[in-house]
């Protein structure tokens, strides 16, 4: 059989040429296929056609030709009947350098990544030290990632009192967007923001091809917690029992934190109206209805949830699990069935990681001969490299597909920090970032499955659905389950740098 498609790879010399010039050799072609496919509001059979040489994908074909088709160098893989799906864009993820290295760093945290079939994090502005609030912090955050990361890192900068003469610098020198704290961060080099602080930020940034998100909890004007300094280890003032029950945290951070911040957010979207907001890891109910009705009025607010709050329920956290630990926290089953339907709904429109680690001391677990004080724990939950596993496992209950969990988790989380036209979806020109899911799969979650760098996470010994079998980075095999990490291509990750421009909304 002849040759279906016989794609140059490399151009040649132009055709007006006035001396004859060889061209150079061509690379073979990489063709990956499957009876499953996830392909832009559809799964499909199909093959796609990959340059080595760009990385990109020359060619999609909604079909299996077979490997007698193709060139006879090409490098051809047949997947079905597992899924081929766009590399995961995680865009929330805490990889801590420099400055805190011991609790993750960009060479763990990517090659956790990319175990999990995301090909694409945008790693947050806290907790490195220095954070990333000037230029001259960027950086340095710069020169740590060369070199270590397994997959492409994109940076977000920070916004803290009296720094807003550095945001329009922070855009043009490559961030993604911004983020601040309506309550203390728990690290004192990212201090929270007051309105003041927000209205001068916004004021900056208008015009500007950008989006701010805002951890969205404040304490009420009239509260029995002290809110904020929980993160720092005091207790809340009416403790409603022991402090190692995660009753007693979760009562610590009522709903109203959210839903106060977030009509505080809401109240400001006038100074920038022009400008993108976003609820970083909504977790209560309650701030649907107010997102919802922002949108109706015209705000340009959006909102995210994280794998966490989407899986777990707040009735099955054991006294001194402080695992699962997290603010805002996980809150009732009953809860977490609302974000799913807001989230098939549309109104939340994006679910990542919030990958945030910690060493195993800060967590103070009973179980490591901590105490076990939900209230002296670090906040955050491990996640990054499981996060598509644990949202199948819970999906699968709900008739979820996996054409949607891409969309939630590839294609709009690439929107959100502008890299649509390049990731987030398997396009014609695109990144060739593929992951290859095996759906049926079923695995218990061990030590060899963890590749962050403190092993500690609420999902350790849970059964999930749905496995991660090959990861592919811009047309290149990084991971494998058989094969484990390609050592020898090692951390062939890009930082992503280019500035945003305002054509990022039109797409």
């Amino acid at each position: 059989m002849a040759p279906l498609l016989a794609i140059p790879i490399v151009p040649t010399a132009s055709l007006n040429s006035s001396q004859d010039v060889a061209a150079p050799p061509e690379a073979p072609l990489t063709v990956l296929c499957s009876t499953r496919v996830i392909l832009p509001g559809v799964e499909t059979p199909a093959s796609i056609l990959i340059s080595p040489t760009t990385g990109k994908i020359v060619d999609i074909i909604r079909s299996i030709p077979g490997p007698s088709a193709f060139p006879p160098d090409t490098i051809y893989h047949d997947y079905s009947p597992k899924v081929i799906m766009p590399g995961l864009v995680d865009a929330h993820v805490h990889l801590n350098e420099p400055g805190r290295t011991e609790w993750e760093g960009f060479e763990t945290g990517t090659r956790a990544a990319a175990f999990g079939g995301v090909t694409t994090v945008i790693d947050m502005p806290l907790n490195a030290i220095p954070p990333t609030t000037t230029v001259e912090n960027l950086e340095l955050k710069i020169k740590a990632a060369e070199g270590q990361c397994w997959v492409d890192v994109g940076f977000y900068g920070g916004i803290i009192p009296g720094n807003e003469e550095d945001l329009v610098p922070l855009i043009e020198a490559g961030v993604k967007g911004f983020k601040c704290f309506l309550i203390e961060s728990g690290v004192e080099e990212f201090p929270a923001v007051n309105t003041k602080d927000l209205a001068k930020a916004m004021e900056k940034l208008n015009d500007s091809p950008t989006i701010l998100m805002f951890h969205a909890e404040m304490l009420p004007p009239l509260s029995m917690s002290v809110g904020d300094h929980v993160l720092h280890g005091d207790p809340p003032l009416a403790p409603a029992g022991p402090l190692d029950a995660y009753s007693t945290f979760l009562a610590s951070r009522p709903p109203a934190f959210e839903t106060y911040a977030i009509e505080d957010i809401i109240s400001l979207a006038g100074t920038a109206p022009s400008l993108q907001l976003h609820i970083v890891h909504l977790s209560a109910k309650e701030g649907i209805p107010i997102v919802r009705a922002a949108q109706e009025a015209g705000v340009k607010i959006s909102a995210e949830t994280c794998f966490h709050y989407l899986t777990l329920a707040a009735e099955d956290v054991e006294n001194g699990d402080t695992r699962y630990k997290c603010c805002p926290p996980i809150r009732e089953g009953s809860n977490r069935d609302d974000l799913w339907d807001a989230l098939k709904e549309g109104l939340i429109e994006t679910v990542v990681s919030d990958h945030s680690p910690c060493t195993a001391g800060l967590k103070a677990l009973s179980a490591d001969g901590g105490d076990g004080d939900f209230f002296k724990a670090w906040g955050g939950i491990s996640t990054v490299g499981l996060g598509l596993s644990v949202l199948w496992t819970e999906g699968c209950k709900r008739g979820v597909s996996l054409e949607e969990i891409g969309l939630w988790t590839s294609y709009k989380t690439a929107k959100q920090v502008g890299l649509l036209g390049r990731k987030g979806c398997l396009e014609t020109g695109w990144d060739a970032d593929i992951l290859v899911f095996d759906p049926e799969a079923k695995f218990t979650v061990t030590s060899s499955d963890i590749h962050f760098k403190n092993k500690v996470t609420p999902y350790e010994n849970k059964t999930l659905t749905g496995k991660v079998c090959e990861t592919w980075l811009r047309g290149r095999q990084i991971y494998s389950v058989d094969g484990g990490f390609d050592e020898k291509i090692g951390a062939s990750g890009v930082l992503l740098l280019e500035p945003r421009t305002h054509s990022d909304w039109a797409l």
